[in-house]
């Protein structure tokens, strides 16, 4: 049997608040896609309004705007992602990335070497 390790990880602020995580990710980048907050929510399965929060929460928490948005209903509406949001995009990607690849060379160096074969669970 072969066993592997799973993490989650998030970026905060000193109170401890949530400022970028994979779910905000999937957020913007659902946004790069479709152009939309609604669009992106609908997709994500996630309310218009949670998804509009966690990017206000986010921009609040570093001072800086994710989104630049074009108000204007159905056919004039949408978002597009500021130049920050798409570099923290690029810069969690490669965070995200490293740190699975790392924590797998760690796991397998210390884990998979001690564990019996078959665990009595």
């Amino acid at each position: 049997m072969k066993y592997t390790i799973r993490s989650k990880i998030w970026i905060e602020d000193d109170n401890n608040n949530v400022i970028f995580g994979l779910g905000r990710l999937k957020i913007l980048d659902a946004i790069q896609k479709t152009g939309s907050i609604h669009a992106a929510a609908k997709n994500l399965c996630m309310s218009y309004r949670a998804v509009w929060l966690k990017i206000k929460a986010t921009e609040e928490r570093i001072g800086r705007p994710l989104l630049i948005k074009n108000i204007g209903g159905n056919t004039r509406g949408g978002s597009k992602l500021t130049p920050l949001a798409e570099e923290l995009l690029r810069l969690f990607r490669d965070l995200h990335r490293d740190i699975k690849n790392k924590s797998d060379d760690i796991f397998d160096r210390i884990f998979t070497s001690n564990i019996p074969s078959k665990l009595d669970l």
